[in-house]
């Protein structure tokens, strides 16, 4: 069966195993770098992305998730996930700089500003229920990145080859499609 890991540091790990699951694969629950050797791919969650950042430097992850990304591994990155993938965050330095996007962190504003929608996603057939919290805009794509979804004219979702981003949680849905895409992603590069 197909392995996908969660980044377990920080963030909704529980409910991105659970849609993992829902979608078809199995959910392996990651707090180790020996973990990325058995994974077919890999969910950077939610969180808040300094400290999920401080994080991945103290355990080692920074070096071992470049490698996961240069052995062609999918990564999918959501909310502060997708600001770990960048390789450039507005403001401040990057972390694993492995897609070719700029992101704003919390561009949609506080806590209170967060809300839900539904978007239309290229490649899935209805909209996606979306939960933006804090959420990260993508400022600005390189020229291999190809735009999944927009909101309010702003860079919502975005693939480049082996690597997804989202500024939003498909994980606090009821709706596995988005997990559904990532492990079609895995199941492309596996074969």
């Amino acid at each position: 069966m197909t392995k996908i890991g969660v980044l377990a540091l920080q963030g909704a790990v529980a409910e991105h195993i659970r849609g993992i699951e829902k979608a078809g694969a199995e959910g392996v629950v990651v707090k180790r770098t020996e973990q990325l050797a058995d994974l077919d791919g890999i969910i950077l969650p939610g969180g808040e992305s300094t400290t999920i950042g401080k994080l991945m430097r103290t355990y080692g992850f920074i070096d071992a998730l470049k490698e996961f990304s240069a052995a062609g591994k999918p990564i999918f990155g959501t909310c502060a996930g997708l600001i770990v993938i960048a390789k450039e965050i507005t403001g401040q330095p990057a972390h694993l700089e492995l897609m070719d996007i700029t992101v704003a962190r919390n561009a949609f504003g506080r806590q209170r500003e967060s809300f839900e929608t539904d978007l239309p996603i290229k490649g899935i057939d209805e909209n996606v229920r979306a939960v933006f919290i804090r959420a990260p805009l993508i400022e600005k794509v390189g020229p291999g990145v190809d735009v999944l979804a927009t909101y309010d004219g702003q860079i919502v979702a975005a693939q480049q080859g082996h690597l997804l981003a989202a500024s939003f949680h498909p994980e606090l849905t009821d709706d596995f499609r988005l997990h559904s895409y990532f492990l079609d992603m895995v199941k492309q590069r596996q074969a």
